[in-house]
């Protein structure tokens, strides 16, 4: 049976950025789209994250969850589970985690081999891991909330 078409939005949390990424109305594209600088307040970062959901018309929300490689979560995790909680109050559509395991690590390689200079691959990483994330949850057939 085939998921619903449903449009999602894609977060990668991080401690000074946030990446995002859209997928197509379909389902099975997702495309990096914006990478957010964190504020350090974090009631207008996650105001941020909001207007995004709202100018992309998200339905839902999947964020990428930074388990460890073996299974548990650190405080990066826990942190991100707080992010996330808050989201969910603050968002009128459903906030999925999804594990984000090497995501920052596969982004930096394709940008590599895309022979992207270091300064201007720090500003892209986010929103491209933002992509795998979104990209591993959809090719997962993951419920659409």
């Amino acid at each position: 049976m085939e998921s619903p078409e449903v449009r999602a939005l894609g977060l990668d949390l991080g401690e000074r950025r946030v990446g995002v990424a859209v997928c197509d109305s379909a389902g099975t594209v997702a495309t990096p789209v914006e990478t957010l600088v964190r504020t350090g307040d974090p009631d207008r970062d996650l105001r941020a994250i909001a207007d995004q959901v709202h100018q992309w018309e998200a339905e839902i929300v999947v964020v990428g969850l930074p388990i460890s490689l073996d299974g548990t979560e650190g405080p990066a995790a826990r942190t991100a589970r707080a992010e996330i909680d808050r989201l969910e109050r603050l968002l009128e559509v459903p906030v999925v985690s999804y594990d984000e395991r090497l995501t920052t690590v596969i982004a930096e390689r394709s940008l590599m081999e895309q022979q992207m200079k270091g300064p201007r691959r720090r500003g892209v990483v986010d929103r491209v891991a933002a992509a795998v994330v979104l990209q591993s949850w959809l090719d997962a057939g993951m419920p659409r909330g």
